[in-house]
């Protein structure tokens, strides 16, 4: 039986028990910032077994996608080693909200395993927890399974409720007993009976666990009886496909025998049961299912850990021979096995490949050199009986060629050889603060404050009464502040809108009785505590006074402009380029805009054009701005685009700009004509799968239209043609430029040819041996080369050096014809003529190339060879 039929069945039969079937939810829990990554299947119904959210049905079933490959749930270092350990897996899951409890969970999972998938009973042994009578009267009374195949798990994890058998969502909240189904591999593997000193081996292998969220523990620790108790099931499609199938590991399953094979295939690796090829048919799940829910690959949060990943598997196919992009070669044959299961596979396979080639080719570049160090150190420490790879180089290979820390224990655990991770973190650390201390007078996360909040009125107005809360010099609470002082102010109202969102800080001016203070920028100091970052211009400044707050107001306007046309940007983007098209970042100032996107091509003029007449129009349009607070809920329900990973609280803000409407807590124009004009500036790649767009709008829109159209006027008179026939006159320039190009390059061959002709007369016999050195004027390196094969031809066994000499730099090349290369090296000769001169070079046995920078010293470099190839022959 197939994966897919045995997920399919799963699915079928609990729908016809009363079963909602629910789509698996995305990996990335956007409402769940405790979680990385989806990694159980009761992860989208959290809030429903928690009371906070209904369903229009009591009883659910899915098969859910997971990731365990970082955080608190990370099997990443065991993949391709163990015979169940993925990155990715299926969990297939019943569900019971208040609905039917444990003797329906117990009876329905037996007549699916029994009587849909057909294991024979004799097979199969059920743990309980030790409590819980009632699920062992369920299976020995009305299942009937034999009590000696019944084991009862007490608290064996060393405190009350802490067992194999009870389930826990955390410290507090809903818990319960759960019972547990395996399955007997047979005696010819190792292990005993769950409960048994032998379990951990790979006879019994545990396929299903039923969950039942009896109680609700307090921070006492008391259990308290839910007035509703529910089911939550898990069982891995990997581990019931190998029970079906009749094999014993995971990985010969047909799902990953396909997988296997394709990974052989772009490998050219023989051996099916490689770990490298398990590593590969594994994380090009966990990749690509990453990626069609909108993870990029970075230097944070989940899009690190998908890096991760994918470098992982580039080593295990470097270490099968790969040395170029082979792996995103596989996605098509992972879109065969699960493309109609996940159409989300198929919807986005051109990004996955895309995605996945360009990470290959950026780790492809540094792979080679980093892992010639890490072998270096590796085969050193052999050397010497070392088995603590050290964490200063581990850094290293992680801040200079990309290597992450568990790559490289990956490679060391290969040679029995653990990496000291202490210092790796203390290089780290280091370098963070480094890092910090090279950067700019923002000091407001640094700043500790208990006092009153500030209250922000810069929605409505830019200027506004306030009192100093408090004052802040070289990080330091101060009471007052002099003129010349740098410092940080706290008021109690403000119109200054503080740094969020990708919306730069406003500036202005804090005036009170006593002097001015120069606003540079604002920062939130805590979430409802605005600090204001400056100078103080004239006199003094102190706690309790009272100021006027005033922004600029020029600043603020470009500001909001080009942050009400970054929203009418995202629109039309995804309009022209695709709904995949999601923000990955902005910084929005007076400016620009400047706006980071998923997509993995870059965009053609065409494109942005169409971009910026869509957003035109609806500055054209004149619509008014809405903005409103409502709850999260209802802005959902309203259509508001929410952005991919941002945090939300219960009330929202939704912003209304021409068709667009988003959640935003920015300030805006009142009217999308106040915009004036927009354009696209630059566009371009800055990470795998992101592009970048910077954009300007008003007065700074219509500077930048100007400049240009005078660079045009200036280009055209220089060709003395019109603005409209430049580029008809730049290519007849460039069909010149070319045609004389060509000419020169002839005639310098010819040149070259006649100085060979000459310099075969200059050859000295060296035992039995041709060998020249000789500098030809004016030629380039394609002339030295030409020279070069021309002279091997008719020198027939010969050493030669041959160099050129412009704007005070030598240019060196080497030849060896092919009787000589086992004694004469070309690129040990060129290289002792480069030192001479100021440089080093080299290169194949038969062909090398060098510079210098010391042209002075070139006729003696030259009357060295002689000599030199002489002590080699």
């Amino acid at each position: 039986m197939k994966s897919s039929e045995i997920r399919q069945q799963f699915l079928d039969f609990f729908a016809s028990k009363g079963h909602q079937i629910v789509s698996s939810s995305s990996l990335v829990p956007h409402d769940d910032p405790t979680l990385l990554f989806t990694n159980a299947g009761m992860n989208q119904f959290k809030d429903v077994f928690l009371g906070f959210d209904k369903r229009p049905y009591t009883r659910a079933t899915t098969s859910q996608k997971c990731v365990r490959a970082g955080g608190k749930h990370n099997d990443l270092e065991n993949v391709g080693y163990t015979a169940r350990h993925h990155t990715f897996f299926e969990m297939l899951g019943n569900f019971s909200f208040g609905d039917y409890f444990k003797r329906d969970a117990i009876k329905y999972a037996w007549e699916l395993l029994t009587d849909v998938y057909k294991l024979p009973k004799d097979k199969l042994t059920v743990t309980v927890y030790a409590e819980d009578d009632e699920a062992y009267d369920i299976w020995t009374k009305e299942v009937g399974v034999p009590a000696d195949k019944v084991i009862r798990i007490g608290d064996n994890k060393g405190a009350r409720y802490a067992s194999d058998n009870f389930w826990m969502m955390g410290d507090t909240g809903p818990c319960g007993p759960c019972t547990e189904i395996f399955y007997d591999h047979g005696p010819q593997h190792w292990g005993g009976p769950p409960g048994s000193p032998e379990e951990d081996g790979d006879r019994f292998i545990e396929i299903w666990n039923n969950v039942f969220m009896q109680f609700n523990r307090d921070e006492a620790g008391v259990m308290h009886p839910l007035p509703k108790p529910s089911v939550d099931t898990g069982m891995g499609l990997e581990r019931i496909s190998a029970v079906l199938q009749g094999v014993h590991a995971n990985y010969e399953i047909d799902l990953f025998q396909a997988l296997l094979k394709a990974a052989a295939r772009e490998t050219s690796d023989a051996d099916m049961d490689s770990p490298s090829l398990k590593v590969l048919a594994d994380h090009i799940r966990a990749c690509s299912f990453l990626l069609a829910d909108g993870v990029i690959p970075g230097n944070e949060g989940r899009g690190y850990v998908l890096r991760r990943i994918v470098r992982r598997a580039i080593r295990h196919g470097y270490k099968l021979g790969a040395r170029a992009a082979f792996f995103h070669k596989i996605v098509p044959d992972l879109v065969a096995e699960m493309g109609d299961a996940y159409p989300e596979l198929k919807e986005h396979q051109a990004k996955i490949m895309a995605t996945l080639k360009q990470e290959e080719d950026r780790f492809f570049a540094t792979i080679e050199n980093g892992m010639e160090i890490l072998e270096g150190e590796l085969a050193a420490m052999a050397a010497k009986g070392v088995t603590v790879f050290n964490g200063e180089t581990a850094f290293k290979l992680h801040d200079t060629y990309g290597f992450p820390l568990d790559l490289t224990a990956d490679i060391c655990r290969e040679r029995n050889v653990t990496v000291d991770a202490a210092a790796f973190d203390a290089a780290m650390a280091r370098q963070k603060e480094q890092a910090r201390a090279a950067g700019k007078f923002k000091m407001a996360a640094n700043l500790e404050y208990a006092g009153q909040e500030t209250t922000f009125h810069g929605y409505e107005r830019l200027e506004a009464r306030a009192k100093v809360l408090a004052l802040y010099k070289d990080g330091v609470a101060v009471d007052t502040l002099d003129e010349g002082d740098l410092g940080v102010v706290v008021l109690d109202h403000t119109p200054f809108y503080a740094e969020s969102g990708g919306q730069s800080g406003d500036r202005g001016e804090l005036k009170g009785a006593g002097g001015i203070f120069a606003v540079e920028d604002t920062l939130k100091i805590q979430a409802a505590v605005f600090g204001h970052h400056g100078v103080l211009k004239t006199g003094k400044l102190a706690v309790g006074q009272e100021v006027g707050a005033k922004v600029d107001a020029i600043a603020r306007a470009a500001t909001a402009r080009n942050h009400s046309v970054t929203h009418l940007m995202h629109k039309a983007l995804r309009q022209v380029l695709g709904s995949h098209v999601q923000q990955k970042g902005s910084l929005v100032d007076a400016d620009k805009t400047r706006f980071d996107f998923a997509h993995n091509a870059p965009m053609t003029a065409e494109e942005i054009r169409e971009v910026e007449e869509i957003v035109n129009d609806e500055i054209l349009a004149n619509a008014a701005t809405d903005s409103r607070v409502m709850a999260i809920d209802d802005a959902q329900k309203s259509g508001a685009m929410m952005l991919f990973g941002e945090k939300y609280g219960d009330e929202v803000r939704v912003v209304g700009i021409g068709s667009s409407k988003e959640l935003c807590g920015g300030t805006h124009v009142s009217r999308t004509g106040d915009i004036g004009l927009f354009k696209i500036v630059s566009e371009a790649g800055v990470a795998a799968g992101v592009r970048r767009v910077e954009a300007i709008t008003g007065n700074n829109a219509l500077s930048y239209v100007q400049e240009q159209a005078t660079r045009i006027n200036g280009i055209s008179a220089l060709l003395k043609t019109t603005p409209d026939e430049i580029a008809e006159r730049v290519v007849g320039i460039m069909d010149n430029v070319r045609a004389l190009e060509k000419e020169l390059a002839r005639l310098k061959s010819k040149l070259a040819s006649s100085q060979g002709d000459d310099l075969v007369n200059q050859a000295v016999d060296v035992k039995g041996a041709k060998v020249l050195a000789a500098t030809l004027d004016g030629a380039d390196v394609n002339g030295l080369r030409e020279t070069m094969d021309k002279l091997k031809d008719k020198l027939k066994s010969a050493a030669i050096v041959l160099a050129s000499v412009a704007d005070g730099k030598v240019t060196l090349i080497a030849g060896v014809t092919a009787d000589l290369t086992g004694k004469v090296k070309a690129g040990e000769l060129v290289n002792q003529v480069a030192q001479q001169v100021g440089g080093k070079g080299g290169g194949r046995p038969d062909m090398a190339q060098a510079g210098g920078t010391q042209p002075e010293n070139l006729p003696a470099a030259l009357a060295s060879v002689g000599a030199w190839v002489d002590g080699k022959l």
